[in-house]
């Protein structure tokens, strides 16, 4: 109580925590999603860092995909430290919110996750109409494109007065469970594919890469799908027939809780599945924190 006192001075009472701290699970509650946002901050941020900086990595499609994807989890990890840490309460009613804008970043990821989806299907299956049409400035226009869909959406949501931006936003939730899926049927389809094509293939250093593309973004999606799916459904059962469950605040709120924490899974299967990503992060960040890390780099590339 005292701590959340000294909050409500400092701000001018203006946004309370998001706890009362008057039992232990306060604390707990408090304390996980503060290590939460560091950990997505310091784990999703050098992805960025390292793909930004490593121009053999920028040069490929899949990481344009992965930086989106990272540079969004960064976002999310940073949100935390207002929507875990305050008293906020998103969608309808809200409460200190911030008119959707953070919540809707993961809508940036799983736009960006159905392009991917789409781009590993043409390489894998049409390898020559993808080296083709598929360049780096269309992939490019692709990932830029999902954040001017949900920021145009937040615009309307904004804009409409509130009964019809309920609507937009109920139809919204609904034209996702479409995109949710067409994602589905392309993670079975890119399942097959790496099940069965990719077997056919010589030997190569270019079946290497499509083996561990297709894999990362199976993991990522499903991990995604998993997260993000009962917040989704709660908010419909909510908002369209009143049925859904109610929390105080979104620091309580354990789906969307499960929904954020895709912004530590997905940067946990890129480095996972991407040995290329985890030599050039151990490079490009670790190694400077870290002088032991490069050395034993040195020393793993020396034998």
């Amino acid at each position: 109580m005292l701590l959340s006192n000294v909050t409500d001075s400092l701000t001018g009472g203006a946004i309370r925590l998001s706890v009362d701290f008057d039992s232990p699970v306060d604390y707990l509650v408090f304390l996980f999603q503060l290590l939460f946002a560091t950990a997505a901050v310091l784990l999703a941020g050098p992805v960025v860092i390292t793909i930004l900086s490593t121009r053999a990595l920028r040069l490929q499609n899949r990481f344009i995909f992965m930086l989106n994807t990272s540079i969004c989890d960064t976002l999310v990890g940073f949100s935390v430290y207002y929507l875990g840490l305050f008293d906020v309460q998103e969608g309808y009613p809200s409460r200190n919110g911030t008119y959707n804008a953070l919540p809707s970043l993961l809508g940036v990821n799983m736009m960006t996750f159905l392009f991917a989806q789409f781009d590993r299907y043409f390489a894998v299956c049409h390898p020559f109409l993808y080296s083709r049409f598929v360049t780096r400035p269309v992939v490019i226009s692709a990932n830029v494109y999902c954040w001017f869909h949900v920021i145009v959406q937040l615009i309307i949501l904004n804009v409409v007065p509130r009964s019809k931006a309920i609507q937009v936003y109920v139809f919204s939730i609904v034209i996702l469970q479409v995109i949710v899926l067409t994602k589905v049927a392309m993670t079975i389809k890119l399942y097959v594919v790496a099940r069965y094509q990719l077997d056919r293939d010589p030997p190569s250093t270019d079946k290497e890469n499509k083996k561990e593309s297709l894999r990362i973004i199976i993991f990522v999606v499903i991990s995604f799908l998993v997260l993000w799916s009962p917040s989704c459904v709660n908010i419909v059962l909510r908002l369209v027939i009143g049925r859904g469950v109610t929390f105080r605040n979104q620091a309580n709120n354990l789906f969307a809780i499960m929904a954020r924490f895709n912004a530590l899974c997905t940067p946990a299967v890129y480095l996972w599945g991407s040995p290329a990503l985890r030599e050039a992060l151990v490079r490009t960040v670790w190694g400077r924190v870290c002088p032991r890390c490069k050395r034993r780099e040195m020393a793993t590339e020396a034998r």
